[in-house]
């Protein structure tokens, strides 16, 4: 007799199916493409998407920045900047924060909020790929990302590369969607996550891309929290551990060169 297949099991692997259908470069380009259909209302869909909890998040990740008198440093996929203008003033007032991303329409709306804050001197937005970023070895005092890493095409070159320009005592704080570390909230974060989150995400942003039926998949077809340390670790990172945010569906990596 053959036994069915456990619905579990089908769902996983529908969700790495839709991440595996772009690899490598034509992945970076399908992503690009649906987050410049969003951009424009990517800060009001994380909002309504999160219920307001991203902001909470991202100043929970920023808390892990060392502090460091005119220092500087770099938020590797950037969109729209929120990180990076929480981070300059852990740069000291003469330090700088370089807020890079690959993607032209998000940076636009950075670059628009950094000017609204009054941080034009003090950030500079720039296009980059967070597997080539371009800049010399031991650059910077510390790098972040929030909701970046899983979109990446080459996650293990991404954290060379993020390693590469890190000074040596350098600090990577990495915001990213996680495993809940309960059974009824991984359930109940299914339901919302392949339900509710695209009828939202869709409503909103009037998309067609597919932007929200990739990202949950790519959230579970992710790292969890002790693989991501794994990769941090094999990747020559120090002192690697986590912490995890609202029963895991978040987790802050922090990392040291």
């Amino acid at each position: 007799m053959v036994q069915a297949e456990d619905p579990a099991a089908q769902r996983t692997k529908a969700q790495a199916q839709v991440v595996s259908t772009w690899s490598g470069r034509a992945r970076e380009q399908a992503v690009q493409r649906m987050f410049t259909a969003i951009a424009g209302v990517y800060d009001l869909n994380n909002t309504l998407l999160s219920f307001g909890l991203h902001h909470r998040w991202k100043q929970t990740a920023v808390s892990f920045v060392a502090p460091v008198e005119g220092g500087l440093a770099l938020d590797v996929g950037a969109g729209t900047a929120d990180l990076a203008i929480l981070v300059a003033p852990r740069m000291g007032p003469h330090g700088r924060v370089i807020a890079s991303d690959l993607n032209r329409a998000m940076l636009a709306e950075g670059i628009k909020k950094v000017a609204h804050k009054g941080l034009t001197g003090k950030i500079v937005c720039l296009q980059a790929s967070a597997e080539r970023l371009g800049f010399a070895d031991d650059t910077f005092d510390a790098v972040t990302t929030g909701f970046c890493m899983r979109n990446v095409g080459n996650l293990p070159l991404a954290i060379a590369e993020i390693r590469r320009i890190l000074k040596p005592g350098g600090r990577f704080v990495c915001l990213e969607f996680s495993r809940p570390v309960y059974g009824w909230l991984r359930t109940l974060y299914d339901w919302y996550s392949f339900t509710l989150l695209p009828w939202i995400g869709t409503t909103v942003a009037h998309d067609s891309t597919g932007v929200y039926e990739y990202l949950p998949a790519s959230i579970r077809t992710f790292p969890d929290q002790e693989r991501l340390c794994q990769l941090l670790r094999e990747a020559g990172f120090q002192q690697v551990e986590y912490q995890n945010l609202t029963g895991g569906i978040v987790a802050v990596h922090v990392a040291q060169k």
